[in-house]
């Protein structure tokens, strides 16, 4: 039998390619690399696989249908969120899709992080003592145990979110839709009320048509004054324009965003000497109150390595028969 070929876009030396060689030695298949993102240029190069991984980048109808004819069965995004991917066309050509799952706490740490660092104003701190600015004045923060977390979303991450939230004594509320998903560490209420309520909310849902925007003009409107809106999970999420607006308003106190609208394709590349072809960014950068991070939570090594294997396994288990448990399908839009 012959052995099993994956060909891997967005392929990262510096990070990824270790535990690709490790995982596909034990898997018995054979990588190819492919260092830039997929393209109808380059979708060729997958002639011969039976499947691609690939990361957040978009992939188009003409990809898919590019890889279809190359003989590609399989593709297994290793990212959680799958938005970038044309799920229609993916079912038109009979390609199957998969994400994958890696260990919570890197994305949960890292909210946590954000909320201490908007509530106790840290990106104004840093940027004045970089100017040799220690003055007091504009910086008071607030105390965290003084504050009521609204956790939206509490799936494996939001709910990791309330077991780190739960030693600061904050009052924790969360909102989800799936019985399954609710936590104990947490009081359970309708979206509108826990919107209404809290005085920081942090997102943890799935990027999907229902939840679009779900973050607007009208929900930030019935927000307390002053709120703290914190985004580890997909920039869809929230409506920016609104967002901004109730920045430049003075409805919105402070908002730390790790995802925001309009970053696929942009992300991860260096734009230091080039414009950023995303005005959000730009706008967000120069916001005392606003940070933001380029897509970082989920980044670290154990991360990866989870990344790396599951991506390879969702492709192998398929292709000897079995049904891997990460497939996605149009229903998951």
């Amino acid at each position: 039998m012959a052995q099993l070929k994956i060909t891997v876009y967005n392929y990262r030396m510096f990070d990824e390619d270790r535990y690709f060689r490790r995982f596909a030695k034990e898997a018995d298949v054979e990588i190819v690399p492919v260092a830039e993102p997929p393209s109808p240029e380059n979708a060729s190069l997958a002639r011969g696989s039976v499947g691609v991984s690939i990361i957040t980048m978009p992939v188009t109808e003409e990809i898919v249908r590019i890889w279809h004819e190359c003989g590609v069965k399989h593709i297994s995004t290793r990212t959680i969120g799958y938005d970038h991917i044309d799920l229609v066309a993916c079912e038109k050509y009979g390609i199957t899709v998969s994400n994958i799952t890696y260990r919570s706490g890197s994305v949960a740490d890292y909210t946590v992080m954000l909320i201490l660092m908007a509530v106790r104003r840290a990106k104004s701190i840093l940027k004045r003592a970089e100017g040799r600015d220690y003055s007091l004045a504009g910086n008071i923060g607030t105390q965290l145990s003084d504050l009521t977390v609204g956790v939206v979303g509490t799936g494996r991450i939001g709910r990791h979110v309330l077991q780190n939230l739960s030693g600061f004594g904050c009052r924790l509320i969360a909102y989800t839709p799936l019985e399954r998903d609710r936590s104990p560490l947490a009081e359970y209420m309708p979206l509108e009320r826990l919107l209404q309520t809290a005085d920081v909310i942090t997102l943890h849902a799935t990027a999907t048509a229902e939840t679009n925007h779900m973050i607007n003009a009208e929900s930030i409107a019935s927000m307390k004054d002053g709120v703290v809106i914190v985004n580890t999970a997909r920039g869809s999420l929230i409506d920016t324009e609104a967002l901004i607006a109730g920045m430049e308003q003075g409805k919105i106190g402070a908002c730390a965003l790790d995802v925001v609208e309009q970053e696929i394709g942009i992300l991860y590349g260096d734009y230091k000497y080039r414009q950023i072809p995303n005005r959000y960014m730009a706008i967000l950068k120069d916001m005392p109150n606003a940070l933001y991070t380029p897509h970082m939570a989920f980044y670290t090594e154990q991360t990866v390595s989870d990344m790396v294997e599951h991506s390879i396994a969702n492709i192998v288990t398929e292709a000897n028969g079995g049904v891997c448990p990460f497939r996605l399908t149009v229903s998951d839009l």
